[in-house]
């Protein structure tokens, strides 16, 4: 019997000792835990305490201007779809320019657009109409309130893309359309197209829109997806599973790229003529990441964490410092791609949250070498000579 027991001993023993070596361990380390945060082109940066909370950050590279989805950090903490916050949405949030050559910033002034139900800014993409180039089409993720004073906190928020449109150098925004349908879900963050009509966008948490279980089933399993709409043809889901999707960004090329935070990784799919996306790599980080954006250049940037429970703490007062990288990627051409190696991945920024905390959004301009920082939580945007 004892022998027995001994066996039964040593056998649940191996198989614990499996399963930290080969999941357990790689994950805590993937989200942090023994990391050693390394400061990385954050010795000449500056930052902006007039721009509080904006999610994301998208260059319009011929001006240099920023456009960004701003809040305020404590509205943030009261309503926060992505992490199942839903205290308050009491609050109009905005949009909003920044000019590093002037340094001025302007919140932008919504045009035949009124919500009773809250702007509750997310993801944001700003393109040039194929039409006019000096007009602007701005694609954004409104999480509302639900309708009929449902509870949030068993129906989640009533999520939507308004699509705008605005000029280089006006201070408006006149809204075109709201789209809704069911397979716009969760959704985090957008690509849009020069059309004003259509755009991919992803849902982080898949249909899942509250409940205790959510975010562990997000962690384990792929139950994010990736959808698109055009405003005359409707929406569909065209990436049904992914696992933990959150920023996606477009290149010229038709390529989709999709960020996981969970997975620490980044998909790319090719775009089809019916607008079906089909994956054809996939790259692995060594952090979570959230928004991704492209430079001038074709550098894909990601806005990563370096230490996943300082992220955490920071959601719950963004006083508390959570240090941030950026993350480059790009096609390698040194020794390693003659061994498969098809992408090289950097540290192109790296802060350990004194300049730069919380960091949820990147972009750099290579033509002014700036790279700029911002936080979904964040007090200012942080602005890095590089």
């Amino acid at each position: 019997m004892a022998g027995t027991l001994t066996t039964i001993f040593v056998l649940i023993l191996a198989i614990a000792i499996g399963i930290y070596q080969f999941y357990v361990s790689p994950l805590l380390a993937r989200h942090g835990y023994g990391r050693i945060v390394e400061p990385v082109g954050n010795s000449d940066c500056s930052t902006v305490p007039e721009l509080k909370a904006c999610e994301k950050i998208v260059l319009h590279e011929p001006t240099g201007v920023l456009y960004l989805a701003c809040s305020t950090p404590g509205n943030r903490l009261k309503w926060i779809p992505a992490i199942d916050a839903y205290e308050e949405n009491a609050h109009d949030d905005y949009v909003a320019t920044y000019d590093p050559s002037t340094g001025k910033v302007t919140p932008l002034q919504f045009e035949n657009f009124e919500s009773d139900r809250g702007f509750s800014s997310h993801g944001m993409d700003v393109v040039p109409s194929t039409a006019n180039r000096d007009e602007l089409f701005v694609y954004l993720i409104n999480h509302r309130s639900p309708l009929d004073g449902k509870n949030p906190k068993l129906v989640g928020a009533d999520s939507v893309i308004e699509i705008f449109k605005t000029r280089v150098t006006s201070n408006s925004l006149v809204h075109v359309a709201t789209v809704q349908h069911p397979v716009i879900s969760t959704p985090n963050d957008l690509v849009g197209y020069g059309d004003g009509k259509s755009f991919y966008f992803t849902n982080d948490h898949g249909s899942l829109k509250t409940g205790a279980l959510r975010d562990l089933k997000n962690v384990v399993s792929s139950v994010a997806s990736v959808g698109y709409c055009h405003t005359e043809e409707g929406c569909s889901l065209v990436v049904p599973r992914i696992h933990a999707a959150n920023g996606i960004a477009k290149a010229p090329n038709n390529t989709i790229y999709v960020a996981s935070t969970a997975g620490a990784s980044v998909s790319v799919f090719e775009r089809q003529e019916d607008s079906s996306l089909v994956l054809t790599d996939f790259i692995q980080v060594d952090v979570p990441l959230d928004n991704l954006s492209l430079d001038a250049n074709g550098a894909l940037w990601g806005a990563g964490f370096p230490k996943s429970s300082a992220m955490m703490n920071h959601m719950k007062d963004p006083s508390f410092p959570s240090p941030s990288r950026g993350v480059k990627i790009t096609i390698n051409t040194g020794p390693g791609s003659f061994y498969g190696e098809k992408y090289k991945v950097e540290k192109g920024f790296e802060d350990d949250g004194t300049i730069a905390s919380g960091t949820t959004t990147i972009a750099y301009d290579p033509l002014r070498r700036r790279l700029f920082a911002h936080g979904l939580a964040a007090n200012s945007l942080a602005i890095c000579k590089i």
